[in-house]
């Protein structure tokens, strides 16, 4: 079987830059290190067939791109590498206009940013299904959604959860006043459907000497959160549920047994008419997508995060590990 190698070839390069210089953006590194094929092979029906692959520029939308990019390849497409995309509408744009086939996102994203919905649903499959409904109408189909659901959530060291009895949101209300405390961020302090609703839906008011009074409350960037939460700061920090900084400082994340915060399952986004000449496409993701979960991304993200490695070299190591692909 032949062995594939790093995959944008010059003329797509070339292409991807134009077309991204045009929107004011700037095209991703197109690093990949080689590969051979593994479970998944080329066929007749996909080899050398143009595709092109957008997502975001952070770590998991990298990481999630790479992962993308590696399969295609394998499967036999020939594919432009534009993950790490900077921002979020922009990305997008490159999927309406058609520039891009393939992108990743997050059902809650859709639903409230892209879609203007002011309600979000905590049920994820319900979540994805209305976000997959509505977006048809835009010329994308969005394939079956990943496991991970990268949310809103609390955290607090292990150690502490264990020292408190706390695993579940609403068992803060039967700690001390004074355990009560928090780290959040200022968005998210700020937000319509953000911290003070949170507290309201677990019957814990703000400001208030029975509830979580208003020095029990830090805001700081997301960044120090963890490291605040980790080192004591506050009992329990904001946190993204898939960062990879959750379990490496052994924190552990509290159950939203209310169901407050919206679901943000990833799923891959295809352009309906790419879909339509290429139905394998669905076939190919529903290879790996199941196996995206929380946990997995969590430690995915780490190693870039933490570990300080190359989302592409991270990405291949999890797809030769799967069998997908075999690393050269």
């Amino acid at each position: 079987m032949k062995k594939l190698r790093r995959i944008v070839s010059g003329v797509a390069a070339v292409v991807a830059t134009a077309a991204l210089t045009g929107c004011g953006l700037q095209a991703a590194t197109a690093y990949i290190p080689s590969f051979s094929p593994g479970s998944i092979s080329p066929s007749e029906e996909t080899e050398g067939v143009p595709l092109t692959i957008v997502t975001k520029n952070f770590t998991e939308q990298l990481l999630l791109g790479k992962i993308s990019v590696i399969a295609a390849t394998a499967a036999g497409y020939s594919v432009t590498d534009l993950s790490n995309v900077p921002g979020s509408q922009p990305a997008r744009q490159l999927m309406l206009s058609g520039q891009a086939d393939v992108g990743w996102e997050y059902t809650g994203t859709a639903w409230l940013t892209y879609l203007g919905n002011e309600e979000a649903f905590p049920d994820q499959q319900k979540q994805w299904r209305e976000v997959r409904d509505a977006e048809l109408a835009n010329g994308l189909t969005w394939l079956d959604p990943a496991p991970l659901n990268n949310t809103y959530a609390f955290a607090t060291p292990r150690a502490l959860s264990e020292e408190l009895g706390v695993t579940k949101l609403s068992e803060i209300g039967d700690l001390p006043v004074e355990e009560r405390t928090f780290c959040v961020e200022a968005e998210f302090n700020s937000r319509a459907d953000g911290f003070s609703p949170m507290l309201q839906a677990y019957d814990l008011p703000r400001d208030s000497a029975e509830g979580v009074p208003s020095d029990n409350i830090r805001v700081m960037d997301i960044g120090a959160i963890y490291a605040a939460t980790a080192d004591g700061a506050c009992a329990f920090g904001e946190v993204f549920t898939t960062d990879g900084r959750i379990p490496a400082l052994d924190l552990l994340v509290l159950e939203d047994d209310r169901g407050f915060f919206p679901a943000y399952n990833g799923a891959p986004v295809v352009n309906t008419e790419t879909l339509e000449a290429h139905p394998e496409l669905a076939e190919l993701f529903g290879e790996f997508v199941p196996l995206l979960t929380d946990e997995t991304m969590q430690e995915l993200n780490a190693q870039v995060d933490v570990e300080g490695r190359e989302p592409a070299d991270v990405a291949l190591e999890w797809m030769d590990e799967q069998g997908f692909v075999t690393a050269d």
